[in-house]
């Protein structure tokens, strides 16, 4: 199909009447609704008319306008802020609320270290690490460790979380 001359200028004035492509299509004959889409741009056509919608549609759009008022109202209770890159973030007058998890505390004894050296851990003693390790008094606790870790039954406790509580605490 070829666009001459008579149906670009039918197809301009059907599209300023507000008719879709595909009504359009129809009109012309022999071509699809994607072909006048494609016409269209590439004569750059824009501002076109609406065509009269049925009263349904008139009352629906209506209804639609006085719902976007109220919404309107309803959100500018709210403060927004544009900053940087972060222009959609929404910022509120009050501050939140800080939600603390407490462990329950059980009668926990703080063993007394037994200050080990590197060389002197074995298999059975709690490698947890006392001050810097690039200072001269670091050490390591030393306890009995148990068989399941590292570490003496106090410093598991504090190295291992239950993952019950890393959940929570997202």
């Amino acid at each position: 199909m070829n666009w001459t001359d008579e149906r670009v200028e039918l197809l301009r004035k059907l599209w300023s009447e507000g008719l879709s492509a595909s009504q359009i299509a129809a009109q012309l004959g022999g071509v699809s609704r994607n072909a006048v889409i494609g016409k269209v741009h590439r004569l750059k056509l824009s501002g076109r008319g609406r065509a009269t919608a049925a009263p349904a549609r008139q009352k629906k759009a209506t209804q639609g306008a006085s719902m976007q008022k109220s919404v309107t109202r309803a959100a500018s209770a709210t403060r927004h802020v544009t900053v940087g890159a972060t222009a959609l973030q929404v910022q509120f007058d009050a501050e939140p609320v800080a939600r603390h998890y407490i462990r329950p505390v059980e009668n926990v004894v703080v063993p007394i270290s037994r200050n080990l050296q590197l060389v002197e851990l074995t298999e059975r003693t709690c490698k947890w690490p006392n001050g810097d390790p690039l200072s001269e008094d670091f050490s390591f606790c030393g306890n009995d460790a148990a068989e399941t870790g590292p570490y003496c039954k106090y410093h598991s406790r504090v190295a291992f979380q239950p993952a019950a509580e890393r959940r929570r605490a997202r």
